[in-house]
């Protein structure tokens, strides 16, 4: 393979160059079931289901372990493991249901794999899933990234994803080293051990010029080696992201929008990039040349930005990964999301005037959603925003 080089169209001196770090709790639900029972995350077989005590639930979350004895990924049927949750025997169901060819005919299991399936089962860990458990951890977590940069500067991705630019804690950090690439690994070391010591967590963290960069060389390096860290500067495009073999592996490429690519002869990351950019806004809009962008690089997002909010509407929403009946479990939950809003308030310096809750239902109960919205007394008090919230809830029960 001959030397690639960056796309002429772009001057990328004039890019911006911060230091930004995207960080991932490994196997997030599955590792905090794993600390909870004194259980190192990355050896131990676990998996994190719904209606754990069945064989009708939903694997949640899983373990590298459990993953790898498996086969299994996360968001995947009980009944498609390879033994029987509730006596942990081989799934031959399944075996058979798989193995046997239009003519009828069956290949047999291996007896050797079905007693390793077997032994693996017997210590395999099924648990059930903890909202609120996994809703504290995660803000320990916050706490540790806010001992490297200022809040302003870190975006929570998901409940197990953020990512920070750090370019301002550098120098702060680490004064004696003069290169800025040198400066991030260490303080994503740094971060990985703080994490660790403190939680029992692992992280993988990506780092880039970008926040694009940085998500790209977490997905899709940092995972993969064995130190879970991983970098992609502006230099490194032609060799780490036009290499991306599958395209629903860069971020913002879903199966569908591949499939778009590949109607227009786009088969590749390298392709995309080198795209005739106004064929690609005509047939895909403003995405198709934010792709075109993002496939040489290019992401010019200040972490900051979120901040400059054209709305005066503050939300917090959760997405539960099991059915919530118990009064205290609920009531928990909206506390917990009136505390957040609370704190999002009196950072901004704003106090509340209306207040809303929305409630949706599990898809098997076919019930409608509800909802129900007052005005109050400006506030920015956690303690009033929990009071409000609780009387709404109430008043949906009812």
């Amino acid at each position: 393979m001959g030397i690639q080089i960056l796309n002429k169209q772009f001057d990328y001196s004039l890019e911006p160059h911060r230091a930004i770090l995207f960080e991932d709790v490994k196997s997030n639900y599955a590792s905090i079931e794993c600390i909870e029972r004194g259980l190192n995350p990355l050896t131990t077989s676990l998996c994190v289901m719904s209606r754990a005590d069945n064989s009708n639930g939903l694997i949640l979350a899983a373990s590298p372990t459990f993953k790898k004895v498996f086969g299994m990924s996360n968001v995947s049927h009980s009944k498609e493991l390879p033994f029987l949750v509730h006596n942990r025997k081989f799934n031959y169901h399944l075996w058979h249901k798989k193995h046997t060819d239009i003519f009828g005919q069956t290949v047999e299991p291996d007896p050797k794999y079905i007693a390793e399936v077997e032994r693996w089962a017997r210590q395999t860990y099924i648990v059930p899933p903890q909202m609120l458990l996994y809703i504290k951890k995660n803000l320990e977590v916050i706490n540790i990234l806010r001992e490297i940069t200022s809040i302003d500067e870190i975006h929570a991705y998901s409940i197990d994803e953020s990512c920070l630019d750090v370019t301002e804690s550098l120098d702060f950090f680490f004064p004696e080293i003069t290169n800025k690439y040198e400066q991030m690994d260490k303080l994503a070391q740094m971060l990985q051990r703080k994490i660790y010591h403190q939680t029992g967590l692992y992280v993988t963290i990506g780092m880039g010029d970008n926040p694009l960069l940085a998500k790209l060389a977490m997905d899709n390096y940092a995972k993969h080696n064995t130190n879970m860290r991983a970098l992609i500067r502006y230099e490194d495009v032609p060799s780490k992201v036009w290499s991306i073999s599958d395209m629903t592996d860069f971020w913002g490429i879903n199966v569908r929008t591949e499939a778009r690519l590949n109607k227009l002869g786009i088969h590749s990351i390298k392709e995309l990039a080198h795209a005739d950019p106004d064929m690609l806004k005509r047939e895909l809009g403003v995405i198709g040349l934010q792709q075109f962008f993002h496939a040489n690089g290019i992401d010019e997002t200040r972490l900051t930005d979120k901040y400059k909010r054209k709305s005066v509407s503050f939300s917090n929403s959760q997405t539960l990964p099991r059915d919530y009946t118990r009064k205290s479990e609920i009531g928990l939950i909206i506390n917990e999301m009136a505390e957040q809003v609370a704190v999002r308030l009196r950072k901004s310096k704003k106090k509340a005037t209306n207040f809303s809750l929305f409630v949706g239902f599990s898809m098997a109960d076919y019930k409608k959603s509800l909802s129900v919205s007052r005005k109050i007394e400006p506030t920015s008090s956690t303690k009033d925003l929990q009071e409000i919230a609780t009387r709404l809830d109430v008043i949906l029960k009812s």
